[in-house]
């Protein structure tokens, strides 16, 4: 098992360079347009979240990829984990992937299905075997497309009560969310784009075998997700990927890579793989022609937990991740810059821009431009 290891040296950067670093790692920096695989994108490996009116598709496109979000790729297949939200992943992952979202313990897995914990325990139901027993029940309600009610319904007629929950917005008594989503992949199940209730559906060919599975892969597999996260979202800390993860700090350090080198972020202290060192110093230099984006509310780029790295002033955070309504973030070279919420109507995307700092005229020009590239993506005309 791979542990944190000390450096000899350590490497000093400013959070500029870090964060135009991490942008670049995420591909932040391609072309629009200029990768005509959407499979090709490097955040894949972690997963992209599909939340919103843009999602997945327009993550996607802030890094190269020709999309539109009328036209969803069947390379990519959606599944519910991180966190319990719906992700985007290449389709010939889904396997690999599932094998990276194995809890690791369950004092993990009781971390991911929060308040659902308590009841398995007091039944004597540990976490992990909680979510093999719930993937198990899907996967035998679940064999044709089916509507996440239906699938509920059926899943609290067939589960113990140690699983089920009185709610009270609803008035019913059902599964607690968190471990009926967690458990939808493990059962080999996806999501169906664009529908709303959602519907689950069997992911073709999926092995018999690999269903309610709970050993977790080991350290270093394919697409593991610490590995993945120190490297798109690097400089970071166990601290700060295990709160990405929504994972515990202790099972995070445990599973850190060794290949890595410290590094300290205006002097406070972090790593990076040892293969991205490279780029960590080149990023020192900025970009001809700074790449500007505007990104989505749960791009993975704000999605980091080291948040007083990202927007070091307060005022602006609390603008840029308030308690309901997030806007998206304006992002120039690595540098979050302002925030945008869109205005739809009749047909015509119009944005509402609170710049953070002076604009002059080039980033106001670049903000125009990737105005109009977000209506297109929309199907939709600018004013």
């Amino acid at each position: 098992m791979d542990h944190p290891r000390t450096a000899t040296a350590s490497i000093a950067v400013d959070r500029v360079t870090a964060l135009r670093h991490r942008a670049r790692a995420q591909q932040l920096d391609r072309a629009p347009g200029t990768v005509t695989d959407v499979t090709d994108s490097a955040v894949l490996d972690a997963g992209v979240q599909d939340t919103g009116t843009d999602g997945a598709l327009w993550a996607l496109a802030n890094r190269g990829a020709s999309v539109v979000a009328s036209d969803r790729p069947a390379t990519l297949a959606l599944a519910w984990t991180l966190r319990g939200a719906p992700h985007a992943y290449r389709r010939a992952d889904l396997r690999d992937v599932e094998r990276a979202l194995r809890p690791w313990s369950d004092a993990d897995a009781a971390r991911r299905i929060f308040d659902a914990a308590r009841p398995l325990r007091a039944a004597g139901i540990a976490p992990t075997q909680a979510l093999a027993a719930v993937a198990r029940a899907m996967r035998e309600i679940v064999v044709r497309p089916t509507v996440k009610g239906e699938v509920s319904a059926a899943l609290t007629a067939a589960m113990p009560d140690a699983y089920l929950r009185a709610c009270r917005p609803c008035g019913a008594t059902h599964m607690y969310e968190q471990t009926f989503r967690l458990a939808a992949l493990h059962a080999g199940l996806e999501l169906e784009a664009a529908t709303s209730p959602p519907v689950l559906r069997r992911i073709p060919r999926w092995p018999s075998t690999q269903v309610g599975r709970t050993e977790p892969a080991a350290p270093g597999a394919p697409l593991d997700v610490v590995r993945s996260a120190l490297h798109l979202l690097g400089p970071t800390t166990p601290a700060a990927v295990a709160g990405y993860l929504d994972a515990p700090v202790r099972e995070v350090t445990s599973r850190w890579p060794s290949d890595v080198t410290d590094v300290t972020v205006d002097g406070v202290p972090a790593q990076v793989l040892d293969e991205d060192v490279d780029a960590l110093r080149a990023a020192a230099h900025p970009s001809d022609r700074p790449p500007v984006r505007l990104l989505g509310t749960y791009d993975l780029f704000v999605q980091a937990r080291d948040r007083e790295l990202l927007v070091p002033d307060a005022a602006a955070r609390r603008s840029l991740w308030p308690v309901l309504g997030r806007p998206g973030a304006v992002l120039r070279d690595g540098e979050i810059v302002g925030t945008w919420r869109p205005r739809t109507r009749s047909g015509v995307l119009a944005l509402d821009v609170t710049p953070w700092t002076r604009w002059d005229a080039t980033l106001r020009a670049q903000v125009d431009a990737q105005h109009a590239r977000l209506a297109e993506f929309r199907g939709l005309r600018t004013p």
